[in-house]
């Protein structure tokens, strides 16, 4: 909406600049229109003024209600007390932050956790293992079933890393 209010746009100022025209004449039209801009301009300014007075006396308002409550909480007016539970509350923190620090608070209770058990020796490699299961060299059965029944039982159960035998060359002098 444009124009100078909410009622009037665009074509009601065309209307009133015609009319304008036809009733003030073409010479006088210029000095007319430069009237009515200083009028609205002192207008704005007179409104904006206004406007400003009533924020300044609003917030001195609200400064001096600050002020009241502000006087009020110093003097000790205007507080409720807070009754035997907020008192009881208060008497426990102060006792708690009154004590000493090597006495363990009796509210607390100790958690303990577990150890992680390792099952495998990929999930905890910085851990040694408790006890790893030694496979020793048993006699074949003779029966062939039997032997894959044990076969493939060992073999989910590696056996102890050994050190490889290593068989030194002698240095030879000349």
């Amino acid at each position: 909406m444009g124009g100078l209010g909410p009622g009037i746009g665009g074509f009601e100022i065309l209307v009133i600049g015609l009319v304008a025209l036809l009733v003030v004449g073409p010479k006088d039209l210029p000095m007319l229109m430069r009237k009515v801009g200083q009028f609205v301009a002192k207008a704005r300014g007179m409104a904006n003024e206004f406007r400003a007075s009533f924020d300044e006396m609003a917030r001195q308002s609200e400064l001096d209600d600050l002020r009241k409550e502000v006087e009020a909480l110093r003097t000790g007016q205007g507080m409720h007390p807070l009754g035997a539970d907020a008192e009881a509350a208060f008497k426990d923190i102060r006792k708690d932050l009154e004590a000493p620090l090597d006495t363990p608070a009796l509210a607390a209770p100790v958690v303990v956790e577990a150890a992680p058990v390792a099952t495998g020796v990929d999930e905890w490699p910085d851990t040694p293992l408790a006890a790893e299961p030694v496979v020793t060299a048993k006699p074949k059965p003779k029966a062939k079933t039997k032997a894959k029944t044990v076969a493939s039982t060992s073999s989910s159960i590696k056996p102890a890393a050994s050190k490889p035998a290593v068989k030194r060359a002698k240095k030879v002098e000349l």
